[in-house]
């Protein structure tokens, strides 16, 4: 019998070798890498490690659609860990007729996230993904129940491990039995883990109801200061911020830049541009200026008409309370 099985690949250690040990049993392994703003998993070097093709599988929309109201609520910062599970697997189900897939494959390790990966957790992401009895987690295999996947002798449970806690060491040890190489950091590369782009997306959560993929952009981008309901502004902290934060700017946001002395160069997100609005963001481009003191004009650019605002630096401690 031939056998297939999809491994959800996300460009860290885990799921990489957990494809690698199906694959060490003579099953064929597809992997599957689903691109969200928050993941963007490298996966040319490690597909040729691991000897597999992975496909990279754009859920972006759908996965901002998530984030409005997780079910089963975030984790430390912004990550909705259980959730993101589910609709990572609900997704790969759906791939399997296409793929003649038999079953999945998950880096996932029990005891590794006390949020998403203890054991009644692991539980009720299989139960809600539809994927009970197909879906095996070779790295933790032997410490949780045997699966169909295991009792219809796919693949042998003796060849399967029990790894489990937050320590990599073991999963170290078996990269270099098994000569992997072309993997992440071993902890995964999500950004709703990190606690400042996290509560850079909670303040756009809570003031923009609708959200693209251009808002999830910026908030990788620069400095960002919450000037009223409304209204945002992104400073750039080096020229390649500079020039990114320019490329956005034809969504009819205001550029705002320094005219006669270095500096970075802003956009300004908001429905009403006032004269108090603009002068206030005029005031934080200047404190990122060269010059210190006196005045700094500042260009402004609102796609229809440019003109010259003088300003002087914002108050560090007025500027610290707009940060966001």
């Amino acid at each position: 019998m031939s056998l297939k099985a999809i491994a959800l690949v996300s460009g860290g250690l885990d799921s990489a070798l957990a494809a690698k040990i199906i694959k060490l049993q003579g099953v064929e392994v597809i992997g599957i890498a689903f691109i969200t703003p928050f993941t963007c998993p490298e996966t040319k070097s490690l597909a040729q490690s691991i000897g597999i093709q992975i496909h990279p599988h754009e859920v972006s929309l759908e996965y901002l659609d998530l984030l409005r109201n997780p079910r089963f609520g975030f984790g430390k910062n912004l990550n909705p860990c259980i959730d993101c599970h589910i609709f990572m697997l609900k997704k790969a189900r759906e791939l399997m007729s296409g793929y003649k897939a038999d079953f999945i494959v998950s880096g996932e390790v029990l005891g590794q996230r006390p949020m998403s990966q203890n054991s009644a957790s692991l539980k009720k992401i299989e139960k809600e993904s539809g994927l009970d009895g197909l879906l095996i987690r070779p790295l933790s295999a032997r410490l949780l129940p045997e699966t169909m996947v295991e009792r219809n002798g796919w693949v042998k449970r003796n060849l399967l491990y029990g790894f489990s806690g937050r320590s990599r060491k073991p999963q170290m040890e078996l990269v270099k039995k098994i000569g992997l190489q072309g993997f992440g950091q071993p902890a995964g590369g999500c950004l709703l883990t990190d606690a400042g782009f996290s509560q850079r997306l909670k303040d756009l959560l809570n003031y923009q109801r609708e959200l693209n993929l251009d808002d999830i952009q910026l908030l990788k981008l620069g400095r960002h200061f919450r000037l009223n309901r409304t209204a945002k502004l992104i400073v750039g902290r080096n020229q390649q911020e500079n020039q990114r934060l320019i490329n956005f700017a034809n969504t009819g946001k205001i550029i705002l830049r320094s005219k006669e002395v270095p500096g970075p160069t802003a956009i300004l997100d908001t429905k009403d541009a006032g004269k108090e609005l603009l002068d206030l963001s005029a005031g934080i481009v200047a404190r990122y200026c060269d010059r210190k003191n006196g005045s700094v004009c500042i260009s402004v650019d609102d796609g229809r008409n440019s003109w010259v605002i003088n300003s002087t630096a914002l108050e560090p401690d007025n500027l610290e309370a707009l940060r966001v």
